[in-house]
């Protein structure tokens, strides 16, 4: 796991040297081993290195091979780098999957992605051509954000590096709208105009006359699998065994993640299969004991024998990291799990340098309760019926995610507005916090933008099921919210994080399973849960999702209230800045404080986190 930037100068601009320079320390904390930068001509390329494969100054990067005519800066591993080397009539000089990676770009350029295995970004640079190529892995778990104009092209593992270029800081008014909408920044969206992001499974060349972005991977329809339940649990078990040892591959201190979850307890579950002392890592929460899971963590723990440390975070541990939190974020992301992800980050890295995650579980085998509710708002039952009769109450209910009573009244109503949905629509509906972000926006873009939006996304027949609703996430939020959460947190505590549910074949078979298989009546992730039902403690199987909710209502309206009121309420910035309709935010106050306050938190915190982003990187 590293950091890279570069560039390619279009005329005859000097200043892009010292903005490499920059850019390159800008992101010492995804790679605090080594740093160094490579130019040539019209080219500068920048690394920063967490040593993870062949921890010796032979692995540094920028790597150039012996001809000197190819160099490589490469972000991720390529788990199965070892058997790549086969065919390359190469005498490598170290043990790394960078050197393996050079070779067979100098082999078969793009040709090569298909073949790799892993989580990664690079730019491969040709001397002779002086064309780079870029590529992200499938499924976008390593970032690559980039620029360009008439006179250069630059590129980042993240928007800090870029920044350093000379790109003027002008706001995305329709990435503006998305992340209040969304809380985070889906597809190839930036908040700075003229910033976009590699898709995930694309490439793209840079040459003389600019760039090309192609496809090397998509979501194409699968074979469906018909071989029958007991026999899917096995793959699930099988393929999840086979990812994890893949992962596992090291030469510095690796553990795992384990929150008490399924998924994450599937996955040291797996992992104590090849390492007899594998470390494993909790976060319990003190001052919200329903949402203290520790125990189940610890009973994984104890079953498959793993060295376990458990941290109890405070609510004044949580409020304490905000500030941490905020100031490594150089775009807005509002997902507020950001921050005891970021804590879990920082403990765990001062005892090893990789942590297996479960990640990605969720959305490929439709874990989230908007998965049970779109499956079920179709069926004719009894229930529907009822909700829809009593959907007029159920809106004027008192709504609020921070009690038990509150939260169900909210989901009560908004299952029945879904019922009343079409079922693409359904998928917007259930995946936006904010319905109205328009309002709040002085420069709102028009409808017709934000359809084109969704409109990439749309069946042909305008119908989707279950699995389309899942290839949905796997697309939007998974790489704008899940992932972009776990890179940014853990690199900004120099650990590296690896998602063995993302492996391609444990995602092209899940992909491949029918609907029923991962959500059934009132049940979620069926089939692996069932799965390792015999192989977990049994304590596990069934249980409810809890999830943690940071108390961002009760912050608002006490710890955090002097500095929302001074970020977010003071109306002549509002004013000066241009950007939010004052009257609509000053109305959220109201809301606030109010006996029905919703989800009003959640669109004060995202315009507090861009309120605080734009401080820093904008004015």
């Amino acid at each position: 796991m590293c950091g890279i930037t570069g560039f390619k100068n279009f005329t005859d601009r000097s200043d892009l040297i010292e903005s490499l320079s920059k850019a390159t320390n800008a992101l010492g904390k995804r790679g605090p081993d080594n740093q160094a930068t490579f130019t040539h001509k019209q080219v500068g390329l920048g690394h920063t290195r967490l040593s993870i494969l062949d921890t010796s100054t032979k692995a540094h990067q920028p790597m150039t091979d012996p001809s000197g005519r190819y160099t490589v800066v490469f972000n991720g591993e390529i788990y199965n780098y070892k058997s790549l080397t086969e065919g390359l009539d190469v005498h490598f000089i170290s043990t790394s999957d960078t050197e393996v990676l050079l070779h067979l770009l100098i082999k078969e350029g793009a040709q090569c992605l298909s073949k790799l295995n892993g989580f990664f970004a690079f730019a491969f640079y040709d001397s002779k051509k002086e064309t780079v190529l870029l590529a992200r892995d499938r499924m976008g778990i390593k970032p690559l954000h980039y620029y360009q104009n008439d006179d250069f092209f630059a590129f980042g593992s993240e928007m800090k590096a870029l920044l350093n270029y000379p790109i003027p800081r002008k706001i995305d008014q329709h990435s503006l709208h998305w992340f209040l909408r969304l809380t985070y920044l889906p597809s190839e969206m930036s908040m700075i105009s003229g910033v976009r992001k590699l898709l995930p499974g694309h490439y793209m060349h840079v040459n003389h006359s600019g760039i090309e972005i192609k496809p090397y991977w998509s979501f194409e329809s699968k074979p469906a699998f018909d071989g029958g339940y007991a026999n899917a649990k096995n793959q699930v078990v099988n393929l999840l065994e086979q990812s994890v040892e893949r992962r596992m591959v090291a030469d510095v201190p690796l553990g795992s993640f384990l929150s008490g979850g399924t998924d994450s307890s599937a996955v040291v579950a797996m992992a104590s299969k090849f390492d007899p002392n594998l470390h494993t890592f909790s976060i319990g929460y003190r001052d919200h004991g329903f949402f203290d899971e520790t125990n189940y963590a610890e009973l994984v723990a104890k079953k498959f024998n793993t060295n376990h440390t458990t941290f109890s975070l405070t609510n004044e541990d949580l409020l304490n990291s905000l500030e941490d939190v905020l100031d490594y974020v150089d775009e807005p992301f509002a997902d507020s799990s950001a921050i005891p992800t970021f804590i879990l980050s920082q403990h765990v890295s001062k005892h090893i340098k990789v942590a297996l995650s479960g990640d990605g579980a969720d959305e490929l085998f439709g874990g989230y309760y908007k998965h049970l509710a779109f499956q079920r708002s179709g069926e004719r039952t009894l229930p529907n019926q009822l909700i829809k009769w009593l959907a007029p109450l159920l809106k004027s209910l008192p709504s609020s995610r921070s009690s038990k009573a509150g939260n169900l009244a909210r989901r009560a109503a908004k299952y029945a507005q879904l019922m009343q949905m079409k079922s693409f629509d359904k998928y917007w509906h259930l995946a936006s916090f904010n319905l109205t972000a328009s309002d709040l926006m002085l420069n709102a873009p028009d409808d017709s933008v934000i359809s084109s939006f969704i409109d990439q996304y749309h069946l042909s027949n305008g119908k989707i099921t279950l699995n389309d609703f899942l290839d949905l996430d796997l697309k939007i939020v998974l790489p704008g919210d899940m992932l972009t959460k776990v890179d940014l947190m853990s690199m900004a505590n120099s650990l590296e994080v690896r998602v063995p549910f993302l492996d391609k074949d444990l995602v092209a078979f899940a992909r491949s399973l029918p609907p029923h298989f991962k959500v059934d009546k009132n049940r979620r992730k069926t089939v692996l849960q069932d799965a390792f039902e015999h192989i977990l403690p049994k304590e596990l199987h069934h249980r409810p999702k809890k999830g943690f909710e940071v108390p961002m209502l009760s912050w608002m309206r006490n710890e955090l209230n002097t500095s929302i009121n001074e970020v977010v309420f003071d109306q002549k910035i509002l004013k000066d800045q241009g950007v939010f309709n004052a009257t609509q935010v000053m109305k959220l106050k109201e809301k606030l404080f109010s006996q029905n306050p919703g989800d009003v938190h959640s669109t004060l915190w995202t315009i507090y986190v861009f309120q605080k982003w734009y401080r820093k990187w904008i004015v």
